[in-house]
Order: structure tokens, then sequence, then C-alpha cells
């Protein structure tokens, strides 16, 4: 087993930590950076010493997963409590691979069995730790090693774990793995995303219900649909939707569209689940719509997109989605994200640098997001004029290479020094200066998306009353902000309800 120098200088840090008398330790490093493998090698270490290996995971994907790779890159024949798995069972082996649900039950509620003796316990997507059923089996073993695994370090809420572990080794992020070439970068487009006001939170996140019907809507859906169309290059999706009537939603207009598209969730037979990821994984089907499945344990390195149509107020979740497309596959030279969430503005950017914490009275801290923040403003992101992927403003566009550059203007005014227009802190007319910026993000979709010449102008006469003046078409062009975006939407929705209602039956999208 050859392990990269990030993965073995983990183990070293466990074993030293172990060493020094430390017995609840939290590993964490990236979806796809493998984890399962420094555990295989941690397990090894541990049997060749005749230490007993209690590992557990919540998913019967999970639960293969370590078992594979522990004959595959261990050598080591482990036992198997899962139900339904009997004739896996191998009492007598120095590892034992468990459904935390089968374990629990079993060991706990029937008392049908003991607990497998184990100075070794290795958690496997430790954030779900604090769950009552982890709680106890942890509180079983007061004398093991306890190591936890996960991608994400936190709690729902983003509140650390420090009352469960003691100390946090971290592997490298992201964006150090994407240069080490261990994770494909992420090209990021990213729509206008829904209104969400009034959308109550509870226990840290949107509630589900509200959060449905205000998504989960002809009109949203299809942008889902068209912006894969534009967008995939009809790679290989996962799609991740609120609940199962969005996801089913979803499936059933991409197959209007002539797109081979599947659901899962969680009522889905594993048999059937298996069927469907392997058809993905073969091509045959394109896209497969999910609720609350395939954020863990799901494991297809050749998955070229995707679609964030759950918003999410948990950080911990949105890398969870992000993290399935980042693992790097031959002829992979990136991941595509459509995120019709607005995630990638309330969280920032996946390969951002993040500050984890153990403290259980603090949130994880997207360091990057909130130096651009302050540096650039809140409206710090942007769609690319050339390709429409999302970029930092200002910056130049690391999807196509496009470069910012100045065109004559008339007025001085530097990119996203203005107050945004329509922003609902100001009743007062817009200025001059703000009249000119609205223009110029209007001019820039105008050229991204390819619109005729006027179209602008016509659009700022619809807001304003009134033509801009003739100069300000030599204007650089400035991305549109989300509010700029926002209103453009509206102005095509209330164009295409009027065209509707008279019987027209025609009009232009923006």
């Amino acid at each position: 087993m050859n392990l990269f120098d990030y993965q073995t200088k983990f183990v070293a840090d466990f074993n030293q930590a172990v060493d020094s008398g430390i017995k609840r330790i939290l590993g964490t490093s990236p979806t796809g950076s493998g984890k399962t493998v420094m555990a295989t090698a941690i397990i090894k270490d541990r049997v060749a010493k005749y230490q007993r290996v209690l590992f557990i995971a919540h998913r019967d994907e999970l639960i293969t997963q370590a078992a594979d790779k522990l004959r595959r890159f261990g050598d080591l024949a482990p036992g198997i409590i899962k139900a339904g798995r009997d004739k896996d069972q191998r009492p007598q082996a120095l590892v034992q691979v468990a459904s935390v649900q089968t374990l629990h039950a079993r060991a706990f509620r029937s008392k049908s069995m003991e607990l497998p003796p184990a100075e070794i316990l290795i958690i496997d997507e430790a954030h779900h730790s604090r769950a009552r059923t982890y709680q106890q089996i942890i509180d079983a073993y007061p004398n093991a090693v306890v190591l936890g695994l996960t991608a994400t370090p936190c709690r729902g809420d983003g509140r650390g774990l420090g009352n469960i572990f003691e100390i946090l080794i971290e592997c490298p992020q992201i964006g150090e793995l994407i240069k080490l070439d261990r994770l494909v970068r992420p090209k990021i487009f990213a729509p206008a995303p829904p209104d969400l006001q009034g959308v109550h939170i509870r226990q840290g996140d949107y509630v589900i219900k509200e959060l449905s019907r205000r998504v989960n809507t002809d009109e949203l859906v299809g942008d889902v649909i068209l912006e894969w169309l534009k967008r995939s290059e009809r790679r290989r999706t996962v799609g991740f939707a609120v609940d199962v009537a969005h996801s089913v939603h979803i499936r059933d207009e991409l197959i209007k569209s002539g797109v081979r598209a599947e659901h899962l969730d969680g009522t889905t037979p594993q048999a059937d689940r298996e069927a469907i990821l392997s058809r993905l994984a073969r091509g045959e089907t394109e896209f497969v719509s999910n609720c609350q499945v395939l954020t863990e344990g799901f494991d297809l390195p050749d998955l070229g997109c995707i679609v964030l149509a759950r918003p999410t107020k948990s950080f911990g979740l949105y890398l969870q989605m992000i993290g399935r497309g980042l693992r790097t596959a031959e002829n992979k030279p990136d991941c595509i994200i459509l995120d019709h969430a607005g995630a990638v503005y309330q969280h920032g950017l996946p390969h951002d640098q993040i500050m984890w914490t153990l403290d259980v009275d603090k949130r994880a801290e997207n360091i990057t997001q909130a130096e651009r923040k302050a540096k650039v403003g809140s409206d710090a992101m942007c769609d690319c004029p050339k390709c429409g992927a999302l970029r930092v403003r200002g910056m130049g566009c690391d999807a196509c290479g496009w470069e910012p550059q100045r065109r004559g203007s008339g007025i001085d005014f530097a990119d996203g020094d203005l107050i945004a227009i329509d922003a609902p802190a100001s009743n007062a007319p817009a200025s001059q200066m703000e009249r000119a910026r609205f223009y110029s993000e209007l001019l820039c979709h105008q050229d991204a998306l390819g619109y005729k010449r006027g179209w602008a102008a016509h659009k700022f006469k619809d807001k304003f009353g009134s033509f801009p003046p003739w100069a300000w078409n030599d204007l650089e062009r400035i991305e549109p902000s989300v509010i700029t975006l926002r209103w453009i939407r509206s102005r095509n929705i209330a164009y295409a309800k009027r065209a509707t209602f008279s019987g027209a039956g025609h009009g232009t999208a923006a």
C-alpha cells in the first residue's frame, strides 16, 4: 500500500498522538482524498501489534468500501456486522466493520449480542458522532482510542466537536489537493439564487417543507434543466434536491427534455439503488436526481457535474455535496458545478481556506471568503462575461482565462466600488454614477449572452423611464451583480406573464 506524503503524515500524526496519551482524535481530509486508505494503513499497523479494531459507519456503501479496502490494501479479512450480511460474520477477526444502526440495535436495544472487543474505535463520517447511537457506542469503550474521520469536522450548524474529541489532525484542504492533482478544480456557474425570504430556519437549516414550496416550482425546476442542457456538456451528473417531490419533479422534466435521468431517495430499495448508480457509472444514465442519499458514501470518480438545487445553511452539507464531483479521473479536467441554491454566495468557493475548530461555541470559518468580502465587498463574486463561470470580482476567470480589461470611459469608476441599484437600504433616486454602473452591467449581460444591440438600452429605459446617453455605450463592461440579475429575471417573468395573458406567446429571455 503506497501512501501519498500527506497520507503518510496523517498516519504518523495519529501514532504520535496515541503515543502521547491522547485517546480522542478527530481527523479531517476532503472528500476524495483517501480517508479510508489512511484508516486502512492505521488498522494494518495496529493489527500487526495484535490490537483489535472496530470500524463503524452508517451507510451500506461506506461499510462495503471499508471492507473492500481492508481486503485490497491491508490484506485483512474483517468481520462484518450488518443486517442481511450474517454470512460475512467473523467474530474472531481482529477487525470488525459494523453498521452503527445494526450494532446499536443488537448490543443495546435487543441485547442479542455483546459489543466486539476493541482497542481502537474508528468512526467514519464522524460529524454524525454526536448522535445518541454513536455516543452510546463510544461510551461503551472508555479505554479505547477513538479516531473520527470526516471531510467536514463540524456539526450541522458549523460548531466544533470538542465535547467528543481532544485534538484535530488536518490533511491538506481542497485548494492544496487541487494543486497536487489529487482533486480536480470546480468550474462553477451560479444563476440567480431563489428568493428564500420568509423561509424559516430550524436546527440550523431551512425548514424542508417551506423550502420545497419555495423552490419546487415549474419555473425554478425549468431553470435547472435549461442550465444543465446549456452548461453540463452532458457529463454524468448528480443533482441534489430538497425533498422527494422536488427530486422527482427534476427527473421528470429532464426526461421530457430527452435526458436519461433517474431518481433516488431514502426509500429506494438497495438493489434498485445499486442498479441506478451502476447505470450512471456506465453512462447509460446521464443524470441522477436524489434527496438525502448521495451526500455521503458515494464514490464515482467519473462524475463530471454536480447540480445544487437544494439551498442549505449547513456549510458541512454544502462541502459534502460538491465533494462528490471533485475526485480525479482520466480525461477529467474539472467538475462543473451548477449552483441554483445560492450556496457559493453564502458559503464561499469550495477550494477556499477553512479554519476548522473543535470549540463547541465557535463555527468553522471560511477565511478566504472573509478576506474577499473585506477587500471587495459583500458582492464579491460575479459571472465571467466570456464563459459565464463564477469568478472573483476584479480577478481573471480560472475556467477560461478571461482577464478584465478597461474600455474607454467618460466616467471614472472602479470595479465594485458603487452601491448596488435597488439596494433595499436606500429609497433615494439612483445617482448618475449608479445609473452608469447599472447600464454597464446590462451591456456586459448583453454581450455575454449575444443579445442584439439595443437590448441593454431598452432595459435601462424600462427601469428609469428614459434611454441612457449614447456615450455610455463605450463604458467599461461590469459583471452584473446578483441584484441586477434578479431585476432582469423579474422583468422577463413579468413580460412572459403579459405575453401569455394577451395570447402573444412570444418574447425574449435573458
